[in-house]
């Protein structure tokens, strides 16, 4: 990993940067309820739409980055998530009804996301050839995604108490800095010289990659995915209820957001220092995270205090950040060069359903059923462990392409 730590330093304000760009909105959705008079449903969907975007859009991107170089799709991508921002701000600033516009620039954002956190997996599976160097790249990656959740709920709520829509305005200003660093700091990889491969003969990988490794693929969708609906369906609903419940606002409820995230960061920098290259540690990883997730999600209760909310989701938050990183490894390792940015652009896709899907339901829920939608996050959890348990099967010491289906 020697030479080239300011490289992965670069690579890892990218998802920073993203995380940033969205879950620091979370906080300001009730005030932006109030300030341009929408529902808590409509407000659901200034998330919605980024994820769902990007979902549609991260696996032509994976191919871009896998047909013309991970830069060349990074850069223009942070662009373009900067003028999505400057509209958002813009119209929040002067128009009268600007939800419209606001979900405009969103969609732009989603455009960008697309092609910039899920590209930086397989950018750093191409930097190292050492596994545990891959593993301990991957878990400082994670850990700087998880590190902008537990900033973003902080920074959202401050900058809000100056100027609701303020953290419109960060987002352009997070991206240029993160272009800056990466157009002086990443190394594109020599490129051998390799007969270059049509897109048919570059389809015909994919299918491989499934046909040989399907099961486990799959599986590593499930469990990420899974794992995002319930961490962005537990914020969304915490951060409505330290609001309307228990009357917290501004900086004070950005402090108390971030605490479940600060777990969560926490135990993925542990994850991805302690994994290395150990398949099976990989697994039981995942398992574990997941049925940490479970038992604190099962406990929270509707008339549950501001106190014990905070520290089940706090466990809860713990697991996830358990299970990402290990997730993230499993799926990087042992894909080859030529497919690795489509199909982790892929499992980045699941993930960002897991995002796009959780607050609205979330929402819906919270009018309709809230009584059980603790116990529905929680059977989640345990769906992903008990998956995890019987579907990833790996034998010490060999690539993921040896996993057993």
């Amino acid at each position: 990993m020697k030479g080239k730590k300011l490289a992965l330093y670069a690579l890892a304000s990218i998802p920073l940067v993203m995380t940033l760009g969205n879950s620091m909105l979370i906080p300001i959705l009730p005030i932006m309820e109030e300030e341009i008079g929408i529902t808590s449903f409509q407000s659901s969907l200034i998330i919605t739409i980024y994820s769902i975007v990007a979902i549609i859009l991260i696996p032509i991107a994976g191919y871009l980055s896998d047909k013309i170089g991970r830069k060349k799709v990074i850069i223009p991508s942070l662009i373009i998530t900067a003028v999505g921002g400057i509209l958002s701000a813009f119209a929040a600033w002067k128009m009268e009804d600007p939800y419209f516009m606001i979900m405009i620039g969103r969609f732009l954002q989603g455009i960008g996301a697309a092609g910039a956190f899920p590209v930086v997996l397989p950018t750093v599976g191409d930097m190292f050839e050492d596994e545990e160097d891959v593993s301990a790249g991957l878990g400082l990656i994670e850990t700087s995604n998880t590190f902008g959740k537990v900033l973003s709920p902080i920074i959202g709520a401050l900058l809000a108490v100056i100027i609701w829509f303020l953290p419109f305005v960060f987002i352009p200003i997070f991206c240029a800095i993160s272009i800056l660093l990466v157009l002086f700091l990443v190394k594109p990889p020599k490129e051998k010289n390799e007969e270059k491969k049509t897109f048919r003969m570059f389809l015909h990988g994919v299918k491989q990659a499934f046909a040989d490794n399907g099961k486990w693929l799959i599986t590593i969708f499930i469990i990420g995915c899974l794992n995002m609906f319930i961490l962005f369906g537990f914020l969304f609903h915490f951060s409505t209820v330290l609001e309307d419940k228990f009357d917290m606002k501004g900086a004070w409820k950005g402090l108390i957001l971030a605490i479940p995230l600060l777990l969560l960061c926490i135990a993925s920098f542990a994850a991805g220092k302690k994994i290395g290259k150990n398949k099976v540690a990989m697994k039981w990883t995942i398992f574990a995270g997941n049925l940490i997730a479970a038992v604190g999600l099962f406990f929270v209760k509707e008339d549950s205090s501001m106190v014990i909310l905070t520290v089940f989701l706090s466990i809860a938050g713990l697991g996830i950040g358990l299970s990402l990183p290990a997730l993230d490894a499993l799926i990087t390792e042992g894909l080859k060069k030529e497919v690795r940015g489509t199909i982790t652009s892929l499992y980045s896709s699941m993930r960002f359903l897991g995002v796009a899907a959780g607050p609205p339901i979330v929402a819906i829920m919270m009018d309709k059923s809230s009584g059980i939608l603790y116990w529905l996050l929680a059977g989640l959890s345990i769906i992903a462990f008990l998956i995890a348990l019987f579907l990833i099967k790996p034998k010490q010491d060999e690539k993921p392409e040896s996993i057993t289906s």
